[in-house]
């Protein structure tokens, strides 16, 4: 008779000794994607070794600036107007991250507003290691249709109630998270843990509010697009040719995506476009580079990418050369 995995990865003995001791999942909603953009709003469920919640708490963060893609989180100017800054907050925030590994769906982008964040405030996030979701759920090959948060949630029958509000997807995570904690542990599966690393580069550009009126009083902003309406500027750069595993992306490069992403399509391709990088419709021999969750789909732009040798990444690794784009030959 075979064990159920969910008593062995309860049980003491059969939990991994290497496992962490403590999480903080997290979860931030923010004016956008760039190094300039803020965080509107944090949450954090506290969990202990075996992803049994502790606490959880929840803050709004008054960014100084346009809130961005209001539709999104629901968070406007007015709302946020009395809303303490992240500097009167990142004590306690540190209070809930302190010696506990980061837990976040798509966890390179909740990390790196973070960080910034921190770097803003002169002082530095506790927190030395992350988990994305994302990578875990592969490395349990959940049978997802897609790597969007409401996917996990669907699989472990977790119920969403207020999408996009970072309380209640925080809490959406903790409840996913605690079965695939299990899942892995029963298995002995290696958590794909990664090392976070204080970020030195951020942006204190001023974004000036928008005013009210127009477009259901968002500014400037217009849903289905977080930028003012204006077209993306052409790439400046010319095409540095493919992307090779293990080296950086270089300024022009040509980028596809295809199928969904856990964060905004949108907001991803212009943190792309701000990055230096080309930002491409369709794909052919010239792009540079595949971004897709679901290379195995068999979506135009994935076919196309097998016939011609281009390479494919996922959206985590995708943010994780974003953090570090080469510059353009003379630049």
């Amino acid at each position: 008779m075979l064990e159920d995995p969910t008593i062995a990865a309860s049980s003491p003995t059969a939990w991994p000794a290497a496992y962490p001791k403590g999480y903080a999942v997290v979860d931030v909603e923010t004016t956008g994607l760039a190094r300039d953009d803020r965080i509107v709003s944090a949450a954090v469920y506290r969990l202990d070794a075996h992803g049994e919640v502790e606490d959880h708490w929840y803050t709004l963060v008054n960014p100084e600036r346009d809130p961005g893609p209001v539709w999104i989180h629901g968070l406007t100017s007015e709302a946020l107007e009395g809303a303490p800054l992240f500097a009167d907050i990142a004590e306690d925030f540190s209070s809930r991250l302190a010696g506990r590994v980061l837990v976040a769906h798509n966890a390179v982008f909740d990390w790196q507003m973070i960080a910034r964040e921190y770097a803003r405030a002169r002082r530095e996030a506790p927190v030395r290691q992350r988990l994305c979701t994302i990578a875990l759920s592969k490395e349990l090959g959940l049978p997802l249709p897609n790597h969007k948060l409401e996917s996990l949630a669907a699989h472990f029958g977790v119920v969403q109630q207020r999408a996009h509000h970072a309380l209640d997807d925080a809490r959406v995570l903790a409840e996913a998270f605690r079965p695939s904690l299990a899942a892995a542990a029963a298995g002995g599966v290696r958590l794909p843990l990664l090392e976070c690393r204080p970020l030195t580069e951020w942006s204190d550009r001023p974004v000036p509010r928008q005013p009210s009126g127009g477009h259901g009083g968002y500014g400037g902003y217009r849903p289905g697009s977080w930028r003012p309406s204006r077209k993306r500027p052409a790439c400046p750069y010319p095409n540095p040719g493919r992307h090779e595993e293990g080296k950086r992306l270089k300024q022009g490069m040509r980028i596809a995506f295809s199928g969904d992403t856990s964060v905004d399509r949108e907001l991803l391709e212009d943190r792309a476009t701000e990055a230096g990088l080309h930002v491409a419709t369709s794909l052919s021999r010239l792009t540079s580079l595949l971004v897709t969750n679901d290379p195995d789909s068999g979506t135009s732009k994935v076919v196309k990418a097998r016939q011609y040798g281009t390479p494919v990444v996922d959206e985590a690794a995708f943010g994780q050369l974003l953090a570090d784009v080469e510059p353009a030959d003379g630049g």
